[in-house]
């Protein structure tokens, strides 16, 4: 297969292991990249995976994996709730396309209950902590051999 998958992840999330683990867990970002590759590699996935805490930096990585019809896993963290512009990016990408949250966002208070996110990607996932992101690259790898065998 060797596509590319982008996993793309917002605002603080570089401060995992240290900011409220009682929501967040204490799994650091390095150690999810890591597990990330090794799932990737193992389905024979090609893994760019960024961390920013710009909108308009994460803009940017959305319309280069448009440009390269490149899959994307994104966990919009704090972008959920009321980035327009990464909403609208994420509007280009054709090819498998799935919101991540380490935390159950549909559990939390009201001010992070609701993604707009969530409307324009293949699948969500929530609340799985770190298992979440080799779940989202294996989903990612099952769309995408769907959608070769779908030609």
């Amino acid at each position: 297969m060797n596509r590319t998958v982008f996993i793309l992840n917002g605002p603080n999330l570089n401060l995992l292991g240290r900011r409220e683990p009682h929501i967040y867990g204490h799994t650091t970002l390095d150690e999810i990249r890591h597990t990330s590759h090794a799932m990737a590699a193992e389905l024979d996935l090609q893994c760019e995976f960024r961390q920013t805490n710009h909108e308009g930096v994460m803009v940017d990585w959305l319309q280069e994996a448009f440009e390269q019809d490149a899959a994307v896993i994104i966990n919009p963290a704090g972008f959920s709730f009321h980035s327009i512009p990464v909403l609208d990016a994420l509007k280009l990408i054709k090819a498998p396309l799935i919101e991540l949250h380490l935390s159950n966002i549909h559990a939390r208070d009201e001010l992070h209950r609701h993604s707009i996110m969530s409307g324009v990607v293949n699948a969500v996932i929530c609340g799985l902590g770190a298992e979440g992101y080799p779940l989202a690259v294996r989903a990612v790898a099952q769309l995408l051999h769907r959608d070769v065998g779908a030609l």
